[in-house]
């Protein structure tokens, strides 16, 4: 093992990252290196360069500190106290962060944890460079079969669109119909566990031609073209009445309006995508009739846990697209244009 290697940092706040050598970093008492196979890009990287330093401080973050949160690997070193994960292991690392102590941790529900807006690739080392220091064991999540240089977006865009099906399974019996805004990244993941997990008719919607195309593929039965002041009417059409659930993906006010509308009574509504929308409809004939809103931000660890299974199993399909560590600005410049069949994977070169 050198001493040095590549990383992918931000260096300053209200700069680009840039592709600088760092030291490797040491594993101490609890800890776990890991040599990093492959890691997904997440659109919300590309908006952590522009982040003041009032708000980067204020949540915790600093600076310096490596990107990357979709982390697959394999075992490299361990510290003192590291049992059962031998070297050469293959990993995949949970990407939320938690204190695991907390109310909300204790009953199961770290996605909300307080603490969990510092985490690897978000204000402390990420796995954008050829090692990432593990600091809590329990991080580290063995995998069977699945190639860890494609574990990665599973931790993230996976799970995180895992959590919001598994909040609405309950609302999809035989009959009904869920409706997927934005197919993307996490949209696609979504059409997938809906068609394993549920009996409900999938209907895809996304401007993009080549996600609607990826989105039949991986198990909706509909695929609409974008959203306009047309969308509530052709989903309640196609559906006989209305969704029973919409996942939105996309968050901006066209999509929220649509995707309520979309609706039927008793329906509910998942806000995954960070668009920053709003809806000023009214109340009554706005909101769903005896329905539910919902919201959230992440995963929990059995959220991963789960979608790591469904994957080992080869019941998931993972797509993705490799680019080498020293061309990661094309890779990040791949995902802002969009076009994409899958994720976008950042791997060792």
């Amino acid at each position: 093992m050198t001493d040095t290697m590549a990383a992918y940092r931000l260096v300053a706040w209200e700069q680009a990252p840039e592709l600088v050598e760092v030291p490797v970093p040491r594993p101490g008492p609890g800890q776990v290196l890991v040599k990093v196979a492959g890691n997904g890009l997440c659109h919300s990287d590309l908006t952590m360069g522009g982040i003041p330093a009032a708000i980067g401080e204020a949540l915790g973050w600093s600076m310096p500190f490596t990107l990357g949160h979709e982390v697959g690997g394999r075992v490299a070193a361990t510290g003192p106290g590291v049992v059962g994960l031998a070297e050469g292991t293959a990993v995949a690392l949970r990407s939320p962060a938690s204190c695991g102590t907390c109310w909300y941790c204790v009953r199961g529900r770290d996605s909300a944890c307080e603490h969990g807006l510092v985490g690897r690739g978000y204000g402390r080392d990420g796995g954008l460079a050829e090692y990432v220091l593990v600091e809590h064991v329990g991080d580290v999540l063995a995998l069977r079969q699945l190639d860890p240089a494609a574990a990665g977006p599973l931790t993230d865009a996976g799970a995180t669109s895992y959590h919001a099906v598994r909040r609405a399974l309950p609302h999809l019996g035989p009959g009904t119909a869920a409706v997927v805004i934005g197919a993307g990244g996490l949209g696609a993941f979504a059409v997938q566990f809906l068609a394993l997990l549920s009996p409900a008719r999938v209907v895809a919607v996304d401007v993009d031609p080549v996600r609607r195309e990826v989105a039949l593929a991986l198990g909706a039965a509909d695929a609409l073209d974008g959203v306009d002041a047309t969308t509530a009417t052709r989903v309640r059409e196609l559906t006989g009445g209305g969704a029973a659930v919409v996942l939105d993906f996309v968050g901006v006010d066209a999509t929220i309006a649509a995707g309520l509308g979309a609706l039927r009574p008793g329906g509910a509504f998942g806000l995954v995508g960070s668009g920053q929308g709003t809806f000023r409809g009214p109340w009554y004939g706005g909101l769903p009739r005896d329905g539910e809103v919902f919201t959230f931000q992440g995963s929990s660890r059995s959220d991963v846990e789960d979608v790591l299974a469904l994957a080992d199993a080869g019941r998931l399909t993972v797509d993705t697209e490799t680019y080498p560590l020293g061309r990661v600005a094309d890779a990040y410049a791949a995902l802002d244009r969009g076009g994409l069949r899958g994720r976008v994977v950042v791997g060792p070169g």
